[in-house]
């Protein structure tokens, strides 16, 4: 876990798992909930987390874009387009992120 905290990188990708699981949560625990079984509340409390967490994801991936000097176009906004996709997150920690943490 300390590999997370110690470098931007890192922390960009605990972001990235913990919004990642926040989107998932909502859209396959707490939509379903609301709308089979009128149970509301997990929406809110979830969706206020992933809201949260989305807001921070972009904030670091817009950090770690100024502190590793990446380009835009080649790399920036394939993170960015991951967390409104349901499993992005995951997939570009497992085939970007992780690999530039090895590299480093």
């Amino acid at each position: 876990m300390n590999k997370y905290f110690s470098t931007a990188l890192g922390r960009l990708r605990l972001l990235g798992i913990l919004e990642g699981s926040s989107l998932i949560l909502l859209l396959f625990v707490a939509m379903p909930l609301k709308y089979l079984f009128e149970m509301p509340a997990f929406v809110a409390i979830i969706g206020a987390a992933h809201g949260v967490l989305f807001l921070l994801f972009i904030i670091a991936a817009l950090h770690v874009h100024f502190v590793y000097k990446w380009n835009f176009f080649k790399t920036t906004w394939k993170i960015l387009l991951a967390c409104i996709i349901p499993f992005g997150t995951f997939y570009v920690d497992a085939k970007i992120l992780s690999n530039m943490e090895k590299s480093k």
